[in-house]
C-alpha cells in the first residue's frame, strides 16, 4: 500500500471494454515531458488526474486491479508557474491543448476537464527552474527517477537496463519463448513479446496474477480464469495500444482464452 500510494491513484485507460489501467504517476510523467518538449518557458508546479464526473463512470468488462477507478471521463488539474511576457489566457490555452494532446495520442486517456491555475510569474530570464519549494501537498506526480521503486515487500523494482520478472516468492521467471512451462511463464513470454512492453513489474506484488472465477461488479463471478499483468511501456509507444496488444495476446497464449487486464505503471 505504502507504494500504491506514492505511485497515485489507477486511471482508466481507454474506455469500459479495454481492460487496461495506468498509475497517476506515470501518465503524470508522460505529460510532464510533453511540456517540457512543448512549452519549455512554463514550470508544472502540480499535477493531478481524477474522474471528471465519478457518478457517470462505467463498470469494466474485466475485473479490475485493487482500488482502480472504473472507466469514465478524465479531469486533469495542473498548477503552473508561466513568464509575464505574453497573456496568461494565451499561455493557459496553449497549456490546456498541450496536455490534451498528450493524454489522448501518448497515453490513451480520456480527458474531458483540463483546470489550471497560476502559481508564479516568472521573469524572462528565470525561466523553467522546475517545480516551486514548498508548492503544496498534492505535487505528487514526479517525473521518473526521484527514489527507487519498490514493492510490497520493499524489494526493489529494476529499472528498465534490466527486465527483471518476478514469482510470487520473489524468485526469478524464465520467460521462455516455447510453449512449455507453467502458465504464469506462458502469460510472461507473451506480453514480453508485444512491442512496446520494455518489462514486467510487480508494483502490487508479482508482474502475473492469475485467478480462478474472480468476483466482477454486483457480486457475480466470472466463469473461467482472469489474468491480470503489470508492465512498464516505453516511452514511444501509446500506452493504451500496448495495453489492447498485451490482452489479445496473453488470452490467446493459454488455452482456457482467460479474460486479462493491464496494469501500466511505468512508461520508461
Amino acid at each position: 500500500m505504502r507504494q500504491q500510494v506514492g505511485l497515485g491513484r489507477l486511471l482508466p485507460l481507454g474506455g469500459p471494454r479495454d481492460g487496461a489501467w495506468i498509475f497517476e504517476r506515470a501518465a503524470g510523467a508522460v505529460l510532464r515531458r510533453a511540456v517540457e518538449r512543448a512549452e519549455p518557458g512554463l514550470r508544472l508546479d502540480g499535477l493531478r488526474i481524477a474522474l471528471a464526473s465519478p457518478e457517470e463512470a462505467a463498470e469494466p468488462v474485466v475485473p479490475a486491479p485493487p482500488s482502480a477507478l472504473p472507466p469514465g471521463a478524465l479531469r486533469v488539474t495542473a498548477r503552473f508557474a508561466a513568464p509575464a511576457a505574453e497573456p496568461l489566457p494565451v499561455t493557459a490555452d496553449r497549456l490546456r491543448a498541450v496536455l490534451s494532446r498528450a493524454a489522448a495520442e501518448r497515453i490513451g486517456l480520456v480527458v474531458t476537464e483540463v483546470d489550471l491555475g497560476v502559481t508564479e510569474l516568472l521573469d524572462a530570464e528565470a525561466g523553467a527552474a522546475g517545480p516551486a519549494a514548498g508548492s503544496g501537498p498534492d505535487v505528487t506526480v514526479d517525473g521518473p527517477g526521484n527514489a527507487p521503486v519498490e514493492d510490497l515487500a520493499g524489494t526493489p523494482i529494476e529499472g528498465p537496463a534490466r527486465t527483471p520478472i518476478e514469482g510470487p516468492t520473489g524468485t526469478p521467471i524464465e520467460a521462455s519463448k516455447s510453449g512449455g512451462g507453467s502458465d504464469e511463464e506462458r502469460v510472461a513470454a507473451a506480453a514480453l513479446a508485444v512491442p512496446g512492453v520494455s518489462r514486467l513489474t510487480g508494483a502490487l506484488g508479482r508482474p502475473v496474477h492469475l485467478a480462478s472465477s474472480p468476483q466482477v461488479p454486483g457480486g457475480a463471478a466470472l466463469a473461467g480464469r482472469h489474468v491480470r499483468v503489470d508492465l512498464a511501456v516505453g516511452v514511444d509507444h501509446r500506452a493504451l495500444d500496448v495495453a489492447r496488444s498485451v490482452r489479445a495476446a496473453v488470452s490467446a497464449a493459454l488455452p482456457d482464452r482467460p479474460t486479462v487486464a493491464v496494469l501500466v505503471t511505468a512508461v520508461d
